[in-house]
């Protein structure tokens, strides 16, 4: 029985949980080999998915990514979008008082205009849940 061009990738690299940091060096220079070649066949795709999970399970333990408060997110993705607080309140129909008093961390945000925020940002709701 012939193997697949997935099984054959794998003989090269078994996937195993990435646990040290030897592992996960080794690990990320597979990921950036595999990056850096044009073209990739859809198992090699997939072996680079694989190996990119694996490592981002790594980062999550051992470089754990702090919780940002509304008012630091709200901050960030404004300024990623190069937007002011008027703009964002017109094409949201949050109020602009509502952004100011987030912004300032004097009040949180409702769920509607989570809803409102996530949806306009391209981000998932959860993210502005705290806690």
């Amino acid at each position: 029985m012939s193997m697949t061009a997935y099984q054959e990738l794998l003989v090269d690299y078994t996937p195993r949980p990435v646990r040290t940091e030897r592992e996960y060096r080794r690990t990320m220079r597979l990921i950036e080999r595999l990056m850096k070649k044009p073209g990739l066949s859809r198992a090699e795709s997939e072996l680079l998915e694989l190996l990119a999970t694996l490592a981002e399970q790594y980062e999550s333990i051992e470089y754990p990514t702090p919780q940002a408060s509304q008012a630091d997110l709200l901050a960030h993705l404004i300024d990623a979008r190069g937007i002011t607080q008027a703009e964002l309140a017109r094409q949201t129909g949050v109020p602009r008082s509502v952004i100011t008093n987030v912004l300032k961390g004097r009040r949180k945000i409702s769920q509607a205009n989570i809803a409102r925020l996530a949806a306009y940002f391209h981000v998932s709701p959860a993210e502005f849940i705290e806690g």
